[in-house]
């Protein structure tokens, strides 16, 4: 084998990857959003040769054998080159020791496992996911074991979404921000409450879906390559490459500013995409190897540019236009404190910019104690209560207030949830350095969205999966990952909404 041919192989086998996995989120997609309610075994049956056809192509003896001659000629490669060899060995590692109907059967079960999640939450009763749920952690722990068996099965997890950011810096990061933000919390509850009528009414969902649609090209989305649906819980996802991409969202009649919210934080997604660098479009490295750089992202237009003042004020003919009989009874900055008022909440996704991360903590928690195996899933529903209890003073009603809010778990995606607390930290980090250079609050009320998406492209976006969170972070952002600024941006918002 020569280098060049060698080179051509691998960039082959990449698209080829790309493509198979073009099909999946294809299916995936449609599955969340149009799909019929009993199509699901139609789904499973293509999903099943599409994975298997997938994990062949990454473990492979033929893939085995290109990606060693290339990790032993990497002087030779670029850098792009060497970060995506080593991106799937580090793959190739984590697959080559599970059997290949193995990992087809556990891709089986995720997609039994979510369609039980979507039967259970519209019956409210856990019992119909449980068993799948319990499937899912056992096989989880399983192949952590087998793959890494020095490691802590948590932490290969984790791994998946978080390389280079470990379960020591979440516990500290995370029991930081509790015990920052707590005292915080209870100054708040202790403080008049923040009317918020302004955003209450009864919004029509054709409206709301206009709405979203300004707001995605407001803040810089070409909407020839995105697409909007809807679906029970909102979502990005990208089809083969950043040059497809579709945002799923929910509206609420009773709340516009659900919807509003969502698509602005979908829309980060999005944004953080399709700024990656355009040579490497299907290749492993088109998009983030972090799900809290995506993340950051997302906090960033939904909450930092959002709900800030500028933000309310320039938008507000556009509110006034579309729902005039609520938003032209009522001031910007009235609404300003309506989308920012902080109310302890059941559900994670309603949950305001300062509850948030105890949400996330608690996920945090039990998804550790359940790989660990000292959570059973048949207790997830009462250790869930307990926590939500402690943390926010709040009684779980039922499972649809409580443990089947998310899809996550029947997803797959353990580990995926203390990236939304990290993308935090790492949003407010950003927006400090940004501010050494751009004036933000200027382009939010200017409507001007080019400075900031291109800082946001230099720093961010335009690198995908060639750095890892933590490299992003100190390398082209110039900071260390610390809570402080994320602490900071809380207590002066707040100290200022709520008179502190």
């Amino acid at each position: 084998m020569k280098l060049e041919q060698a080179r051509l192989d691998f960039d082959n086998l990449q698209r080829k990857i790309s493509a198979f996995n073009h099909a999946t989120a294809l299916i995936y997609y449609d599955g969340e959003t149009t799909a019929p309610s009993d199509t699901a075994a139609n789904r499973t049956h293509s999903l099943q040769i599409l994975n298997e056809e997938i994990f062949k192509l990454k473990t492979g003896e033929e893939t085995e054998e290109l990606l060693n001659y290339l990790n032993e000629r990497r002087d030779d490669l670029t850098v792009r080159e060497r970060r995506a060899v080593d991106f799937m060995l580090k793959d190739f590692n984590r697959k080559k020791p599970i059997p290949p109907k193995e990992y087809v059967n556990y891709e089986n079960l995720l997609t039994l496992a979510q369609d039980a999640w979507h039967t259970a939450t519209e019956e409210d009763d856990f019992s119909i996911l449980a068993p799948h749920l319990k499937k899912v952690f056992d096989k989880q722990r399983e192949f952590a074991k087998v793959c890494r068996p020095e490691m802590d099965p948590y932490k290969y997890w984790l791994e998946l979404y978080e390389e280079g950011v470990d379960v020591e810096t979440c516990d500290k990061l995370f029991a930081d921000i509790r015990n920052e933000l707590t005292p915080l919390l209870h100054q708040i509850m202790e403080k008049p409450q923040v009317d918020d009528s302004s955003i209450k009414g009864n919004f029509s969902v054709e409206k709301q879906e206009g709405l979203a649609l300004y707001l995605l090209d407001l803040i810089g989305l070409n909407m020839n390559r995105v697409g909007l649906a809807t679906s029970e819980h909102p979502f990005t996802t990208y089809l083969g490459s950043h040059y497809d991409e579709r945002i799923a969202t929910r509206y609420s009649k009773k709340d516009f500013t659900f919807s509003m919210y969502t698509v602005l934080h979908e829309g980060g997604h999005v944004l953080y995409d399709m700024g990656q660098a355009d040579n490497l479009a299907y290749t492993v490295l088109d998009g983030t190897q972090s799900m809290s750089l995506l993340e950051s992202q997302g906090r960033f237009y939904e909450n930092i540019v959002g709900r800030s003042l500028p933000f309310i004020e320039y938008i507000y003919p556009e509110l006034e236009e579309l729902f005039p009989e609520t938003i032209s009874r009522h001031t910007p900055e009235e609404i300003y404190r309506a989308v920012n008022k902080v109310e302890p909440g059941l559900i994670r996704m309603d949950a305001d910019e300062l509850t948030l991360n105890l949400h996330i903590i608690v996920r945090y928690e039990l998804e550790k104690d359940m790989i660990a195996g000292t959570l059973d899933v048949k207790d997830l529903p009462e250790a869930w209560a307990a926590k939500y209890k402690d943390y926010l003073g709040l009684d779980v009603p039922n499972h649809v207030h409580g443990v089947l809010q998310d899809i996550h778990w029947p997803f797959g995606a353990t580990g995926y949830f203390p990236s939304y607390a990290l993308g935090n930290v790492m949003g407010s980090q950003m927006t400090e350095k940004m501010n050494e250079e751009i004036n933000l609050e200027e382009c939010i009320k200017e409507g001007n969205y080019a400075l900031i998406n291109l800082w946001n492209k230099e720093k961010v976006w335009k690198h995908g999966g060639l750095y890892n969170a933590r490299e992003i972070m100190e390398k082209q952002v110039g900071v260390k990952l610390s809570s402080e600024p994320y602490i900071r941006y809380l207590r002066k918002k707040y100290s200022e909404i709520y008179n502190l």
